[in-house]
């Protein structure tokens, strides 16, 4: 076998082998080339310390951010290559990261540190496939497994924890017996992991196409991290509407939300306040009158406290907060969600309506007539560029004021009423016409 390695990365490891150093790639590049995908990092390993190699490099530009582990990052035809010194790690007090690390002149020694077996492979032209713990079969065989113990390795970083379900999820891998025990055995050390990374992480399996798969399996370990899913698991529904508990409909629907991040994280959690609101009437069938408020609270509780970006929570928030409004496919209501929501999120809430629909009893799946109905309205609003912004408007503050009016409040008052009346179809979106109304509200407000 050989690998297409990129130019810049061939170079880098030619240097280093003429001067007298081994040099592999090593870890996610390898195991995503055999899987045929094209990877979006490469990084190397090598014999040479961390000074050589900057000495062998130095024309290149070289960051030292990792220096205390022995990675030294070149920057090379566009390309951050990450380039390490075989090591072996020293105890990991902070389950994140080695306290120290020993350099070892062995390749099998610094492969023996790393967390799964398909990320214990190295590759060069000299020696070929470098697989001292059989990285290639397993992931022929689409197994998960530890280098080594499973409990010394998610002991040494927790996170470890959500990178193997996120390699499960994105490629496919199911965890062999004894990673899957350790993995659930262990999860109560994801508490001491930064957030920032945690949410990384979670994003990526979320994203994965077997997420849902992954969730239904390890429900405990993402509930350690999002304890606002717990009360979903086994939650009856009650409802004839409902063929799932809240938990297995919310991941049927991530099976039908498209990778993004933000739809699968509203999906994630659009019904986390159900379990909180749930009643039953006379004939006992389950409601969840104001579920949507509280999952709301729920999402931004969750996103807040796993730091993730501020327009991120809010288009999550908005979306979990509409996800169960009815459609109308009339295009001035359109306009007005236009208006408030803007293209990108009444999109988005089309494909959360849709999702949320397919994880329904089919007999009860009327929403997607009224997505299908809505869809034609909306692209014949945007083609013929209709107004549903001020930014559209065809007049302005200034045309208001040059009729009299004062600058202040009062304008962007009467601009709202303007554009109210062009989006709800009552006047055309035309300066003559716009600036007429303007002067008979101004009459009728004087009057």
């Amino acid at each position: 076998m050989k690998l297409d390695i990129p130019f810049p990365v061939r170079e880098i490891l030619r240097r280093l082998t003429l001067a007298g150093y081994e040099a592999s790639v090593v870890g996610g590049c390898v195991r995503d080339s055999l899987l045929g995908l094209s990877p979006k990092d490469w990084d190397i390993t090598t014999s040479a310390k961390p000074e050589e190699v900057k000495l062998v490099l130095s024309d290149l530009k070289l960051l030292e951010i990792g220096l205390k582990h022995g990675t030294v990052t070149a920057l090379s035809g566009g390309m951050a290559v990450e380039i390490t010194t075989y090591r072996i790690d020293g105890a990991y007090s902070d389950n994140r990261r080695p306290d120290s690390v020993c350099f070892t002149g062995s390749l099998t020694d610094d492969l023996s540190r790393r967390d799964f077996t398909v990320n214990a492979m190295a590759y060069s032209e000299q020696n070929g496939l470098v697989d001292c713990f059989g990285g290639r079969e397993d992931l022929q065989q689409k197994i998960l497994r530890c280098v080594g113990d499973p409990d010394r390795r998610f002991e040494e970083d927790a996170l470890r924890i959500l990178r193997g379900l996120r390699f499960c999820a994105v490629l496919g891998l199911s965890p062999d017996e004894k990673t899957a025990r350790s993995m659930n055995t262990h999860r109560q050390l994801l508490d001491r992991i930064a957030k920032e990374r945690i949410s990384v992480e979670l994003i990526k399996l979320l994203c994965g196409q077997n997420a849902a798969q992954i969730l239904r399996e390890f429900p405990q370990i993402i509930g350690q991290i999002l304890p606002e899913i717990l009360p979903m698991i086994g939650f009856e529904q009650h409802n004839p509407h409902h063929i799932y508990d809240v938990w297995e409909h919310t991941l049927h629907a991530l099976d039908a939300t498209p990778a993004d991040p933000v739809l699968r994280l509203v999906i994630l959690l659009h019904d986390s306040g159900k379990p909180h609101t749930f009643t039953t009437d006379q004939k006992g069938v389950g409601h969840f009158y104001g579920h949507g408020a509280v999952s709301v609270q729920l999402a931004e509780q969750a996103l807040h406290r796993l730091r993730l970006d501020g327009k991120t929570v809010r288009r999550v928030s908005t979306l979990v907060r509409v996800h169960d409004i009815p459609l109308q496919p009339c295009a001035a209501w359109i306009r007005r969600r236009l208006n408030r929501m803007g293209e990108e999120d009444f999109r988005a809430l089309l494909e959360i309506k849709r999702a949320d629909s397919l994880a329904q009893n089919p007999a009860y799946r009327d929403r997607l007539n009224q997505i299908d109905a809505v869809l034609p309205i909306l692209e014949q609003i945007l083609s013929e560029r209709q107004c549903f912004s001020r930014k559209e408007l065809k007049v302005s503050g200034n045309d208001l004021i040059a009729l009299g009016i004062p600058p202040g409040p009062k304008v962007g008052v009467l601009l709202k009423r303007l554009l109210d009346a062009v989006i709800n179809g009552k006047i055309p979106n035309e300066k003559e016409a716009l600036l007429n109304l303007a002067k008979q509200t101004l009459h009728e407000t004087s009057g």
